[in-house]
């Protein structure tokens, strides 16, 4: 097929398509109007699959769940900044955390059992307005794993 592009479109990223939502405390949301350029970064601690060693090769072992965090990147200069400090203060604990990306391909990350594990406010030089809000939880893996099980438990009870 001559004349044809074999290249793939790698299509387009949507900066002020990134926010976070708490449902659990709305005015934590956060939209991109909030956020320093480093917006949020979402990172899994530890394998989707545990591989244990054998005699030949590996056994697969799916985790049920991985812990998660999202840092989000607030500006100092906007009031929802603070509000994060001060939801420490009264209860750390925030529940369910949704992070949408700067992709429209992209599902949602949801990040559930949500605490607010750290605040780095930066520093107080009048030149970067980054505060660094990091948020924890579990994310939910291999949802497949439990079908077996409830058949399983259908049929002993």
């Amino acid at each position: 097929m001559a004349g044809l592009n074999p290249l793939t479109s790698q299509g387009n990223l949507n900066r002020v398509a990134t926010h976070i939502v708490v449902p659990s405390y709305p005015a934590l949301n956060v939209q991109p109007g909030y956020m320093a350029k480093s917006q949020a970064v979402v990172t899994f601690d530890g394998p989707f699959v545990q591989q244990i060693g054998s005699a030949t090769g590996v056994v697969n072992s799916p985790e049920p769940y991985v812990m998660a965090q999202v840092v989000i990147s607030l500006l100092r200069s906007q009031s929802l900044a603070n509000l994060w400090i001060v939801q420490t203060t009264t209860n750390g604990t925030i529940g369910t955390v949704n992070c949408y990306a700067d992709s429209s391909v992209m599902q949602p990350i949801q990040i559930s059992n949500c605490s607010i594990q750290g605040y780095e406010p930066g520093a107080f030089d009048g030149a970067d307005p980054t505060v660094r809000v990091t948020v924890k939880g579990t994310f939910y893996t291999n949802s497949s794993m439990w079908a077996s099980l409830t058949g399983t438990l259908a049929a002993v009870i």
